[in-house]
């Protein structure tokens, strides 16, 4: 594929795109650039887009996809609380980290779920597709629920999905959402830095504190 066919083919995906599934992609990017900020309306962000996509998901007879988004309102709902309240209910829920111990379990109980999840959907057709298909959705419940709980890592996850979700969506013809998750993964690298900055404040303001 040329250059040119390669642009006509994105601006045609996106030409493509229904007003419904727009604004669920605004809102989802809001989600992003607000989760960014520490700003709890995020969730209200997340709960709008995924209501949305649920819908869209359903008519178009992608159950799974639609009962994920089912799970992401649950945890909208949740970080929305969480943040608001904090862990105790009583102040801002801080950034916190994950010893890796929790990583290595975490992940490997996303592989083992992805697999047992890939060959069951797999067994009729074959491929990588189903098994790269449900290690991102997998991957996905894992890192909105360290959200929800503001673990900074949930960004490297994120970094790491969406990487693996725009490749995956570019092979099967979908360039121009393939190109919204290369903007979502620059979102997360931002992220990444700006909780870990702010995480870093956090502990120099205690040092200080302690030092008082």
């Amino acid at each position: 594929m040329t250059p040119a066919a390669l642009f006509d083919a994105i601006v045609a995906g996106f030409a493509a795109i229904p007003p419904a599934e727009w604004v669920a992609v605004v809102l989802a990017l809001g989600y992003l650039l607000l989760a960014v900020r520490q700003n709890a309306w995020c969730w209200v962000c997340a709960i709008a887009s995924s209501a949305i996509f649920l819908v869209l998901f359903a008519q178009g007879g992608l159950v799974m996809q639609a009962a994920l988004q089912v799970f992401y309102i649950g945890m909208g709902v949740y970080g929305w609380r969480a943040w608001r309240g904090g862990s105790d209910g009583r102040g801002e829920l801080p950034v916190s980290r994950r010893p890796p111990r929790w990583h290595v379990l975490a992940t490997r109980a996303v592989v083992v779920a992805s697999a047992v999840n890939g060959w069951l959907v797999g067994r009729g057709t074959g491929g990588w597709v189903p098994y790269v298909d449900a290690l991102v959705a997998w991957g996905s419940v894992l890192a909105t629920a360290m959200v929800t709980r503001k673990v900074l890592e949930n960004w490297l996850y994120w970094i790491a999905l969406d990487s693996i979700a725009a490749v995956l969506y570019w092979t099967q013809g979908f360039q121009a959402t393939a190109v919204l998750f290369v903007v979502y993964v620059a979102i997360a690298v931002r992220g990444y830095f700006e909780w870990r900055a702010g995480l870093g404040r956090r502990a120099a303001a205690a040092t200080d504190s302690a030092r008082a």
